[in-house]
């Protein structure tokens, strides 16, 4: 391994560290970029999704109280998304993932550009559990399809006025669950070599600090802070998807 795939590797772990620790999400987004440079693509996938689902447990370990409060709202996002992952995994024949990445992602420029700098926040306050589970297992069948399974319930979640805890909870538990489900299934594919595994170890390791410091902001931060940064971080997963659709990273 040289010089240079250890500086890129600790970049990406540092820059999908932090957002995982802050946000609960967008790991992919800011880490990939990185990995790419020095990885083949479908290493550079499996490591994001292991790195991200064990730097999780972390910030799902300080929304516990959160998540045990609201068992039942978290299950309806993700026992669907489990069943909606295979399903889109057997879409691949059939459907062209490049045109729906590009679909999501104007999707979600449009909803994070619009919203993200108005000085109202969208709202959706009353209780929507037939929603909630099209959305997890839409998320879901994104995630098989086009390793989208955290841009539409960002979306969502972003327009509940819940309690930034109480967001986190599904948003930090949903994408666990969801991309260690895809790692098990890279991992049957054999696509865990010894190569790969060494370049997780390096990623890992500084994942691990920067998560840190991402809970740290988290926690400074208050309920609308988070809400709109969400909402800001939809609007950025759409760009990096699209740029890098474009082949500009």
């Amino acid at each position: 391994m040289t010089s240079e795939t250890i500086i890129y590797l600790v970049l990406g772990g540092v820059a999908g560290g932090f957002i995982n620790g802050f946000a609960g999400t967008g790991t992919a987004l800011f880490a990939l970029g990185f990995f790419l440079a020095v990885l083949e693509p479908v290493a550079a996938v499996a490591i994001v999704a292991l790195m991200s689902s064990l730097t999780g447990l972390q910030g799902v370990y300080v929304v516990r109280r959160e998540i045990l409060l609201n068992k039942a709202r978290l299950l309806r996002f993700v026992i669907p998304g489990l069943i909606g992952v295979p399903i889109g995994i057997s879409l691949l024949t059939y459907v062209d993932a490049g045109m729906l990445r590009l679909f999501v992602a104007g999707f979600l420029i449009f909803y994070g550009g619009y919203f993200g700098f108005r000085k109202a926040l969208p709202r959706f306050d009353r209780r929507t559990p037939k929603t909630d589970i099209t959305i997890g297992w839409v998320g879901g069948v994104l995630g098989g399809l086009a390793s989208l399974s955290g841009a539409l319930p960002a979306i969502w979640l972003s327009m509940r006025p819940w309690p930034k805890g109480e967001t986190r909870a599904v948003l930090q538990t949903y994408n666990v669950v969801i991309l260690f489900t895809t790692v098990l299934m890279l991992a049957w594919r054999g696509v865990f070599t010894a190569s790969t595994w060494a370049a997780f170890a390096v990623a890992f390791s500084s994942a691990l600090v920067a998560v840190q410091i991402g809970i740290f902001v988290y926690r400074k931060v208050s309920d609308d802070q988070f809400r709109r940064t969400l909402i800001i971080l939809c609007l950025a997963l759409g760009l990096g998807i699209l740029a890098r659709d474009m082949g500009l990273f």
